[in-house]
């Protein structure tokens, strides 16, 4: 795989697809293998937390014999997400401690990134950007040699990041959503290419969801000249001019060698991007008049949770993706199954949409009935 700029701030290079290592197997000689795998297949940078259970235990094995000098290894932390000790409070001191951490879980003498992990809200940006906050805890430790850039990952709103991007002056890179079916953050990649800031991209392939076989995408796929709905996801995405890479979320060779693969498949043109937009804008909750999750609907008297069934029935029905629907239905009904419908009316009443819920309730009994 050719390299590429990671941003201008950083001064690294990238390869267009990284090690997102959330989901290594369970047996750490596997793990070791796979991560090997990935790093002698051209991958460089490497994505973990102290939150994906053992996963820096088994990349410290892994980047043993040589393998760490071929790596840019990045961990990262925030209270909010998860609290690791009482004292957990997001300052300079207790961020500190938690790198100390992380470099004996990883078996390493420093870290290339340690990141804010998942600013979220406004309240998260001011903890982590306070006077003794997260961001100055991290600073102290480049200056020790212990870590040697930051940067931040994030799920908060598209029109927040705006703001905080232009402050943000320390950041080298951030790590964010982006796939064929969520383009919400096209302008945030957009802006942090302009500020030099490195854009690596998390979920490329929808959490795994748009690699299960769907006949809507195969039809676009086809289309533009994908071999697979797999392919067509990480082209998609790699055929952004503002992402630096993607992270594969690996816990078999195949998932690495099918997305190297897909890397270096050429680009698509303006004209097939244009294609698959105009595709999906059609496929879209509001186009379609479906659920949009805006959560009026909720809470339900009877505690449904209204918002992810409906959800898992747009997957099956206008998207094609039958074993994710059931997955999502199965998570969403665990507790409380659309059974316990008193036909209150009380969410029909509110929906934006105007759909008959009740009935929708009821139907999705039908269309997952070993689910529920």
């Amino acid at each position: 795989m050719e390299l590429c700029d990671f941003g201008k701030r950083s001064g690294l290079k990238v390869a267009p697809v990284s090690i997102g290592a959330m989901r290594l197997p369970n047996d750490c000689l596997d793990s070791v293998e796979l991560v090997r795998h990935a790093i002698d297949s051209g991958m460089k940078y490497i994505d973990t937390s102290r939150g994906y259970g053992e996963s820096e235990f088994k990349l410290g094995r892994a980047l043993r014999d040589g393998y760490r000098e071929k790596v840019i290894l990045s961990t990262k932390s925030s209270p909010w997400i998860k609290k690791i000790k009482d004292e957990d409070d997001g300052s300079s001191d207790s961020i500190r401690r938690r790198i100390d951490e992380a470099l004996l879980r990883l078996d390493v003498d420093y870290l290339d990134f340690y990141q804010v992990w998942n600013i979220n809200s406004p309240e998260a940006w001011e903890n982590a950007t306070k006077k003794g906050g997260m961001v100055d805890g991290i600073k102290q430790a480049m200056k020790e040699g212990l870590v040697r850039h930051t940067g931040f990952t994030t799920h908060e709103k598209p029109e927040n990041l705006m703001e905080y991007l232009p402050q943000a002056d320390w950041c080298e890179v951030v790590l964010i959503s982006y796939n064929l079916l969520s383009r919400t953050y096209e302008e945030v990649l957009a802006k942090a290419h302009e500020l030099g800031i490195g854009v690596i991209v998390m979920n490329p392939v929808g959490g795994g969801k748009l690699v299960e076989e769907s006949p809507v995408l195969k039809k676009i796929a086809e289309e533009v000249g994908a071999e697979s709905n797999a392919e067509l996801a990480a082209r998609y995405v790699l055929s952004n001019p503002n992402v630096d890479t993607i992270l594969c979320g690996m816990t078999k060779l195949s998932d690495v060698d099918s997305t190297i693969a897909a890397s270096e498949k050429p680009k698509f043109t303006a004209d097939q991007i244009d294609r698959i937009n105009e595709y999906f804008g059609k496929l879209s909750r509001e186009e379609v008049k479906f659920c949009t999750n805006c959560g009026y609907c909720q809470p339900c008297p009877a505690g449904i949770n209204i918002p992810g069934i409906m959800s898992a029935l747009y997957d099956s029905r206008i998207l094609g993706f039958k074993k994710a629907a059931e997955r999502t239905y199965v998570r969403v009904t665990k507790d409380i199954s659309p059974e316990a419908c008193t036909k209150c009316g009380k969410c029909e009443s509110i929906c934006t949409q105007g759909l008959k819920i009740i009935n929708e309730l009821k139907q999705s009994m039908l269309e997952f009935p070993d689910q529920g």
